[in-house]
């Protein structure tokens, strides 16, 4: 079993964050491939490296190559990596954690589009009090309500949404970057929460080089001007 995660730029990718973070936290072997958007390198291999032309992808075997699995969908690579590696904790153990995992996964991968369209996630910037419209102020309540009955009911006295780290703390990794970011109106437990994955090892280390990275796409920067 060989891995290649083929991601995009740290600072906007969101949904390339929800795989590296999670293969990153298990401690499973990768090598990775960052196409930027707009870059020649995009241009030239994402035909070849992605048959929906998005990112992220992962590659199990050579990358590119016919004979290789590839998955082209982050909730896809997490249930891929979880049949993997059966004796890692991916997904909660217990039957009816493992069932909200996954549902509040889901709903964090069809949803929130409004907090998604008015906040874009931009780790290296600050535009507080930005993006807070009527829809992102719904969306974001709804993430506050699943976080706290998901750490009600199954965490028992783990740090994360079901005790230990999971996919479903992967799947929302970016949105705590982008409360981090715009700074919108939260309460306290969230506050908690978000400052717990902020200073996750994965999550650290993929924050620390988006910061880094110095791109600007202009259709994930719309409280900003180009340099």
């Amino acid at each position: 079993m060989s891995f290649t995660l083929v991601i995009a730029n740290r600072n906007y990718s969101s949904w390339s964050m929800r795989p590296w973070v999670l293969l990153r936290q298990f401690g499973i072997p990768f090598d990775e491939v960052l196409l930027k958007f707009h870059s020649p390198e995009w241009a030239a291999q994402i035909d070849r490296l992605s048959p929906s032309h998005l990112v992220p992808v992962l590659w199990d075997g050579a990358a590119g190559e016919p004979a290789s699995t590839c998955i082209w969908d982050s909730l896809a690579i997490a249930e891929y990596v979880a049949e993997a590696f059966p004796s890692l904790p991916i997904w909660p153990a217990d039957r009816r954690a493992r069932a909200r995992a996954r549902a509040i996964s889901a709903e964090m991968h069809s949803g929130f589009r409004g907090l998604r369209g008015a906040m874009p996630m931009n780790i290296r910037n600050q535009f507080a009090g930005k993006g807070y419209t009527p829809e992102a102020a719904r969306d974001i309540a709804r993430i506050e309500q699943v976080w706290r009955e998901a750490r009600q009911q199954f965490a028992g006295d783990g740090p994360y949404l079901f005790g230990g780290f999971s996919a479903a703390d992967a799947m929302f990794a970016p949105v705590v970057m982008r409360f981090n970011s715009y700074r919108p109106p939260l309460a306290d437990d969230t506050l908690a929460y978000c400052a717990r994955i902020s200073s996750t090892d994965s999550v650290a280390a993929w924050s620390a080089a988006a910061r880094l990275e110095t791109e600007f796409v202009a259709e994930d920067e719309p409280y900003a001007t180009a340099p």
